[in-house]
Order: structure tokens, then sequence, then C-alpha cells
């Protein structure tokens, strides 16, 4: 366990850094922040944690000093540190350096995939991860254009979630391919003449479902990698649902 008082330690310098997309994917690093990210590290990713770091006002509490924690992986900082490197309005004085884990396509197709095409609210993508997570689906392919997994708020919303869940990264088409080369059908949110109620249509067995962008929908180009096309009817005035809140109820229904 070693300390750090002072913002410009370079080591400071580069936690900071990780706040920002360009510097995570140059390091394959990214920080997590609070007590509960912190736990579901330790129990899921631990093999994954390379710096634990706690503000020096909290390192002899018992809510950290009951962690399962090798000390030597300890850094204990000022709290102007603390808030140097926090992404939140009140830190709870506890953060975590983690590395990226890079994965290719799943080897094993068990279960259900969400595939998100260009979302970009952290909290929406966030929410659609701990949602997959909670209605039992095998893994989330973030497609290009997507806000990045690692993002303070994705993470904060996705609550440790992309601990559990298989989560991949690229261009959905790839991914569309090798997925239905194994003649799994792929399931779209358009809504067209094909549409159905999502009411009428069950799964059974393995499947992907495809949301797209807040306002543009599913590209095009994506168009033809569906196998059909579901939609939620709306009762009320509102012309659409959030996307987070659509796919979740397509989420529970259709696994």
């Amino acid at each position: 366990m070693h300390q750090i008082t002072s913002i410009n330690n370079q080591q400071v310098k580069d936690w900071k850094k990780l706040l920002t997309r360009r510097e995570r994917e140059k390091k394959n690093r990214y920080l997590i922040e609070g007590y509960h990210l912190l736990e579901e590290a330790l129990q899921y990713k631990a093999a994954d944690i390379l710096n634990i770091i706690v503000r020096e006002d909290v390192v002899e509490e018992p809510a950290f000093t009951d962690l399962p924690i090798d000390s030597k992986q300890v850094t204990v900082v000022s709290e102007e540190v603390a808030e140097e490197i926090s992404d939140t309005e009140t830190n709870q004085g506890v953060f975590a350096e983690l590395k990226i884990q890079k994965v290719s396509f799943p080897k094993e197709v068990e279960g259900a995939f969400l595939l998100l095409d260009a979302v970009q609210d952290p909290g929406n993508v966030g929410t659609m991860i701990r949602t997959a997570d909670a209605a039992g689906f095998q893994g989330v392919f973030l497609g290009n254009g997507t806000v990045d997994l690692y993002n303070s708020k994705t993470l904060r919303a996705a609550q440790g979630s992309h601990f559990h869940l298989e989560i991949y990264e690229g261009a959905l088409e790839e991914f569309m391919i090798e997925f239905k080369a194994k003649e799994f059908p792929v399931l779209g949110t358009v809504l067209n003449l094909e549409a159905e109620p999502y009411k009428e249509v069950q799964m059974d067995g393995p499947f992907a479902l495809v949301v797209g962008n807040e306002g543009a929908g599913i590209r095009p180009e994506l168009l033809g990698f569906l196998d059909s096309n579901i939609y939620i009817p709306i009762k009320g005035q509102a012309e659409s649902l959030n996307v987070a809140i659509a796919a979740s109820i397509l989420m529970f229904h259709l696994n």
C-alpha cells in the first residue's frame, strides 16, 4: 500500500486520462468508481484489477477494510486526488483500474444477444446492458457509433452487469453474418409494412435483437440482415418509446 497526495503526480494524470475514450483504447485500461462496481469487479473480474484506489479518509472504514483486497494493489490518495480522477459530483472515495479484455465472436452461441446500432446515450446503453443481464441474455454487441462500454456513465447505468455478460464491440454487419451463418434468427425494431406486434412473436432458442439509434433507428444497410421486424403498439399519444424502455420490454418478452 502506497500513497499519492498531489494531483501533479504522473500516475494521477494517467488515471485522469482514462476518463477519455481515446486513452482507454490506447492503454486498454479503464476506471470504475464506487463501492458497488468495485465489489462486482472483485467477485467476477478480480484478475483484471490492476490498481485499487482509496481516499485517505475511507481507507480505515469497515466498508473498505471488509473487502477481499490485497493491500499490495491499494493506493491511498488525498481528497484532492480523488476529486481529480472522479467523474461524479460526490465520489465515494473508492476506485479501481482494470484491464480491458478484447473478445471475439462467441465460440458457443447458447442464448440471446442484444445488438446496438449507433446508440449514443451512455445512460441508455448502460440500462440496456443491465436489463439484458436481468433478462438472461448471453451477451450484448455494441456496434460502431455506439458509445463505448467503458464510458463512466455507461458503467454506472450498467451497475456491474458488464461483468456478468459477454460484451462485444465492432461492426454489426460482421457479427450478424457470423450469427446468421449459424442459422439463428435476427429480429429488428423497424416500423414498416412487414412489422409484427411484439406479442405475436415467440422465440425458441438463440436469437439476436437489434435496436437502433435514438433518433434515426436502425441504419438502412442493416435491414437486409433482419429475418423479421417487431414493434410495440402505442396506445396513448406519445410518438415513440425511449430506446432503453422499448428494448427492455422486448427482451423480457422474447427471452
